[in-house]
């Protein structure tokens, strides 16, 4: 029987031309797979037939928007996934879904290898082969690009000469993928760490700089999903993409970053997540008001290590879901509803509601009826500071006290 190698399709000129390079160089049967999350652009049943044109044995499409939606946005959501504190995972979330998908095919067509289109230099192989092997460990793995010398010259030339139904251009300055969770642009001249990116560069976002009327929205949340805007019922995707519209209207949720990745170096990158961040900026704040401090504290340290985890392509990994069942605890009392204003850019919480709030009004108030008893604040602060004061007393006792004579004193003369 033929070997046959399922391929990570985006209907685009490299993995078009990745089929017939493949079978050339490897003698294998490709079957082409296309996974929409969200991405946009053309219909999947006019990507299929494109990858069967280019020479594909099989094509196997999938609208997986609402299961990334729900099994991989909303996790990242109550994870508050944001690398270096400010990249939303946009596309480390996407490559699990499509990596389960990949192994599903490979399994229903009895294929031995699964092939992607990444290059050896970034974050994205890592997460296919990681994923794939994770899933399936008898299954190989293939890059055309980084294991069968695929340039991007090579696949124009390819696409011209076999007269592949594909559109080809040497001239294509920034590298792109996206979702519905946001969208990711690299390369051309962004490379510069010194040049500012230009208006071509945004897509799901409008200019902040002159925003329209300010926009309020109320999201209701249940243990951490959104289930609600402006008291209209929502499905996470259906959440995520009218936050989407509304927080991009805004220019909400563009970043422009210089990242730390996997495989060593340093990467400029350009991110728009309108509804992530605008989702993730009210989840937070619902959980300052329902989340117990310690559990809080400690789950701020969970988030992080989720989030590299996650970054790193690791998302199949048992440490990933010991944390999730962490996190996922955490969610129990995360309901209630956020208003927010978005304008020019920002997205700010303006009203905080729950009926499971540790926020005490007579505990918080200053005035009349405030019900915390300030008589206990002196024991409290004597109990609580004895370790320090101890400390101290020693530092003194041995002469390692601090110096209260320096001229650093405030209003000390040089």
């Amino acid at each position: 029987m033929t070997e046959r190698v399922v391929l990570a399709y985006s209907g685009g000129l490299d993995t078009s031309v990745a089929i017939g390079w493949i079978a050339e160089r490897t003698g294998a049967e490709v079957i082409a797979v296309a996974v929409d999350v969200g991405q946009g652009g053309e219909d999947l049943e006019v990507i299929r037939q494109r990858a069967l044109d280019c020479g594909a044995v099989e094509a196997y499409v999938a609208d997986a928007r609402d299961e990334f939606a729900e099994e991989y946005c909303m996790p990242a959501l109550r994870a508050n996934g944001l690398y270096l504190d400010r990249y939303p995972l946009v596309s480390a979330i996407s490559r699990p879904i499509i990596v389960k998908h990949l192994v599903r095919a490979a399994r229903q067509f009895d294929a031995q290898t699964v092939a992607h289109g990444c290059t050896g230099k970034g974050n994205d192989q890592v997460r296919f082969e990681v994923g794939i092997t994770s899933l399936a460990p008898d299954l190989k793995c293939l890059a055309p690009v980084r294991d069968l010398a695929l340039t991007r010259e090579k696949a124009i030339a390819y696409a011209e000469q076999h007269k592949l139904p594909i559109a080809t251009t040497k001239h294509n300055p920034f590298s792109i993928d996206q979702n519905v969770w946001g969208r990711a642009v690299e390369t051309g001249f962004l490379e510069d760490i010194w040049n500012g990116p230009t208006k071509d560069v945004y897509s799901y976002t409008d200019d902040p700089t002159f925003p329209p009327v300010a926009d309020e929205v109320v999201i209701t949340f249940d243990q951490g999903i959104p289930v609600a805007l402006d008291g209209v019922a929502v499905t996470p995707l259906q959440a995520i993409q009218e936050m989407n519209r509304r927080a991009g209207a805004q220019g909400v949720g563009r970043i422009d970053i210089v990242e730390d990745r996997l495989v060593g170096i340093k990467s400029r990158e350009i991110y728009e997540a309108p509804g992530a961040m605008a989702l993730i900026a009210a989840h937070q704040e619902l959980e300052n008001v329902t989340v117990e401090r310690e559990q809080a504290r400690f789950k701020r340290t969970v988030e992080q290590r989720w989030t590299e985890l996650v970054y790193d392509g690791m998302w199949f990994s048992p440490l990933k879901k010991s944390l999730e069942t962490f996190i996922d605890d955490t969610q129990r009392y995360v309901s209630g509803d956020i208003r927010m204003v978005l304008h020019g850019g920002r997205a700010t919480v303006t009203g905080r509601r729950s009926e499971a709030s540790l926020y005490d009004f007579n505990l918080a108030t200053y005035d009349e009826g405030d019900s915390f008893d300030q008589s206990q604040a002196r024991g409290f602060i004597e109990i609580f500071g004895l370790t320090a004061k101890l400390s101290a007393a020693r530092d003194v006792k041995f002469g390692n006290g601090v110096d209260l004579t320096g001229a650093d004193l405030p209003g000390a003369e040089a």
